[in-house]
């Protein structure tokens, strides 16, 4: 008789016995927290929070401090943050600061570690000369006391 190979040769095996989780996690959907990352954009390095769609490339984005604006789907970076909008499309600005406050988003973004990394390339990026000379002069005594140590 014929077997049937399903699934990279597995014989005889019922597709819902493999893992049928999606491999994303980052979807796009109301609420969601995405960073701005197009540098030409007025709202570079901003969070926004996805609060409409417009279609398959486009969506409605708002924050605390910004104007409510429609941005590309290129122009963003999905975090793995989510505001809990209860599936309210285009809630109001004081419906949303509440929710995002809720949500202590930039506590959360300032702990992960994509958020420090990006805090710390603007502390490097705001040092004066003399600011990389001490970092130098710091980073030259390390070295010198882990070989000490290691001598």
């Amino acid at each position: 008789p014929c077997t049937a190979r399903l699934f990279f040769g597995a014989p005889d095996v019922p597709a819902r016995s493999f893992n049928s989780t999606m491999p994303f996690t980052r979807n796009i959907e109301l609420g969601r927290v995405c960073l701005v990352n197009l540098a030409c954009d007025p709202l570079y390095g901003k969070l926004v929070t996805i609060v409409d769609f417009v279609d398959m490339n486009r969506v409605l984005v708002d924050a605390p401090g910004i104007t409510r604006c429609v941005i590309s789907l290129r122009r963003l970076a999905v975090t793995s943050l989510v505001v809990d909008l209860n599936e309210t499309r285009s809630p109001s600005k004081a419906v949303l600061t509440a929710a995002v406050k809720a949500a202590d988003v930039d506590g959360k973004w300032a702990a992960s570690a994509w958020g420090k990394k990006l805090a710390r390339q603007a502390a490097r990026k705001n040092l004066s000369d003399f600011d990389r000379y001490k970092v130098m002069v710091a980073r030259t005594k390390r070295k010198a006391l882990i070989a000490k140590a290691l001598a």
